[in-house]
């Protein structure tokens, strides 16, 4: 006997980073009933990912879904930032209304763009809550004309201009029509999803049929995929084929495992209905965006393709004089299954094998996304040396021109650093488009930029605004190629020895430049210091000890104070690193080195460079 269908909503939320979605999600799941009382819940619950809690962003799309007057609400809250739009992308593919977060404050930011434009693409009527209104300085009403003109920006049709809007504040947990509303609790804001946002337009009776939108590996379970059924029921042990694309048979199997979403848990059920959001295990190479069907299934279900990557780094053993001594992972073989793992399951990344020998090509969204990715792998014990960032060009298919990946940038920062701004990211051939006043003595600029004019750019950014500028970026397609783009203009200094660094010799050093090394840290052959005060790359004896005579200065050691290093994060250092220089990566250490430690080597590598470019 069938279980009677349950009434279904289907809604993601989708918003620029840091505008409240979590948190929201967090209060969404308190008001109706999901936890139990007295029961401890982490604050931003949804952001289980230990790299999400440290850096305060969402970084994988996640499923939740709660009960609210017998229709059970599925939930998929989404990432924010732009390197990981291809988690956006996926999901939107599974539900049929969306929820756009706004900060009252902020506004309309680039990422708020990406993510309504895909919606607005799918055919959704988002519904807009203006959130954070509790701020002081919330601009409620000014929001709400800018998010009514980025849809008509973005082609919105008449009834999705005709959004329905609230007013809210996650962390306090309320939502109202009105700004002088009670402000009691978010009853408003789930009668209205029940109201506005469609039930699934599924077939009950057709063979069961769902696309593959999320994949991720589960210790007990295996391989677990997660996705809508689109037509028909699944049943526990339900034998099954899956389909790509193009509609060749990947496998065959059965649903050996079948989970549903309640509240922050999956739990297994025997069977699920069309239009639900449920999560399988049992297949061993189905993966995202495949479609799992039922054995008389003729053809694929539809399947958006993804934006492609537009930037890359070289993933490579770690051969330096310390390797093998903090990670247990540092074959090519292990750094391989782990790439083509995450391949599979992160459909805006692309590995291929490189030209040069115990090497992979990771291509991605951006640095962000690739940073997370490294982060992810040392925390796993893997050590690599990362080359540096470089876009992904292509040639145009009627011009035969070269075209390179451009953003949209858009930067809040206060008038007195506006000019240094402009004129940094002129120089990385970024074009203002427009400049206004947003209040509080900030101004607003917009750019259009290449890509590659970006990479490094953010740590000077800080720098040149005082901690205080807000920068936000977004892809905006692909453009003519900009001729080059000046790099680092400091050089760097060169550890000619092996062994540990001597505060003696760093005294004497730090008068060359900016050093990156304490006393004590072990340095080698090839490693990179610090950044020479001049263009010219130096190479120096950083363990030169103090030469010891009869006669003793008192006090004359304590008087040599070292400046403390410049420690750089991982991001920082892949954004630094030149073409000939590497980042090595271990789960104890980021260190600089060049890429060919031997200064024979380097030479004959830079000969060869300078015959090549002749």
């Amino acid at each position: 006997m069938p279980n009677a269908a349950m009434d279904l909503r289907n809604i993601a939320i989708i918003a620029h980073v840091d505008h409240g979605k979590t948190t929201l999600v967090d209060q969404l799941l308190r008001q109706s009933g999901s936890f139990r009382e007295h029961q401890q819940v982490a604050e931003r619950a949804m952001d289980s990912n230990d790299l999400e809690r440290e850096r305060g962003i969402t970084i994988l799309a996640k499923c939740t879904s709660v009960v609210w007057r017998g229709t059970r609400i599925n939930i998929v809250d989404t990432p924010g930032h732009a390197d990981f739009g291809g988690e956006v992308e996926r999901i939107l593919n599974m539900v049929d209304g969306a929820l756009v977060l706004v900060d009252a404050a902020e506004g309309v930011l680039p990422q708020t763009k990406f993510v309504v434009g895909k919606a607005l693409a799918r055919g959704l009527r988002p519904i807009v809550v203006v959130n954070k209104v509790d701020r002081g300085d919330a601009r409620p009403d000014e929001v709400h004309t800018e998010v009514f003109d980025l849809f008509a920006a973005l082609g919105a049709d008449d009834t999705q201009l005709d959004f329905p809007m609230l007013y809210a504040s996650g962390r306090q947990g309320w939502a109202d029509q009105s700004l002088d509303g009670p402000r009691r609790d978010l009853a408003a804001l789930f009668e209205l999803v029940l109201r506005h946002v469609p039930p699934p337009a599924v077939d009950e009776d057709a063979p069961f049929a769902m696309v593959a939108s999320i994949l991720e590996y589960d210790n007990f379970l295996g391989r677990v995929l997660t996705g809508r059924i689109e037509q028909g029921r699944a049943r526990l042990n339900l034998p099954v084929r899956v389909l790509r694309r193009d509609g060749s048979v990947v496998e065959t199997g059965r649903l050996t495992k079948l989970l549903s979403f309640r509240g922050l848990d999956r739990v297994p059920v025997e069977e699920a209905q069309a239009g639900d959001i449920i999560a399988v295990a049992g297949l061993t190479d189905a993966t995202v965006p495949d479609t799992i069907g039922a054995p008389e299934l003729a053809s694929p279900l539809p399947a958006i393709p993804v934006d492609p990557p537009t930037l890359a780094m070289t993933f490579r053993i770690n051969d330096g004089p310390l390797a093998g001594r903090e990670g247990k992972k540092v074959t090519s073989r292990q750094i391989r299954d782990r790439l083509l793992r995450e391949a599979e399951g992160n459909v805006a990344i692309r590995v291929t094998e490189s030209q040069e020998t115990e090497a992979f090509e990771v291509a991605g969204r951006g640095e962000l996304q690739l940073g997370v990715l490294i982060e992810t792998m040392r925390r796993e014990g893997f050590e690599l040396s990362i080359g540096r960032p470089r876009v992904l060009t292509r040639r145009n298919q009627e011009t035969g021109e070269r075209e390179e990946p451009m953003e949209e940038v858009l930067v809040d920062v206060d008038e007195p650093y506006s000019g240094v701004v402009v004129d940094k990211l002129s120089r990385r051939r970024g074009e203002l488009r427009d400049m206004r006043p947003s209040g509080g003595g900030k101004v607003r600029l917009t750019f259009a930029i290449p890509s590659r004019g970006l990479i490094g750019y953010h740590g000077e950014f800080l720098t040149d605004t005082r901690g205080t500028g807000i920068m936000n970026r977004l892809f905006a397609g692909y453009g003519p190629w900009k001729g080059p783009i000046e790099g680092r203009r400091n050089g760097s200094l060169i550890s000619s020895a092996d062994g540990e660094a001597v505060h003696y010799a760093l005294f004497y050093l730090q008068e060359r430049g900016t050093l990156f090394v304490s006393p004590g840290e072990k340095v080698y052959v090839g490693m990179i210091l610090g950044e020479h005060s001049r263009g010219s790359d130096l190479e120096v004896n950083p363990i030169k000890e103090k030469k010891l005579t009869n006669i003793r200065a008192a006090g004359k050691d304590d008087a040599m104070l070292l400046t403390p290093p410049r420690r750089m994060s991982l991001e920082q250092a892949i954004a630094y690193v030149e073409e000939d220089e590497l980042v090595e990566v271990t789960p104890g250490a980021v260190r600089l080195r060049k890429r060919f430690l031997d200064p024979h080597a380097r030479k004959r590598a830079d000969r060869r460079a300078e015959t090549e470019a002749a």
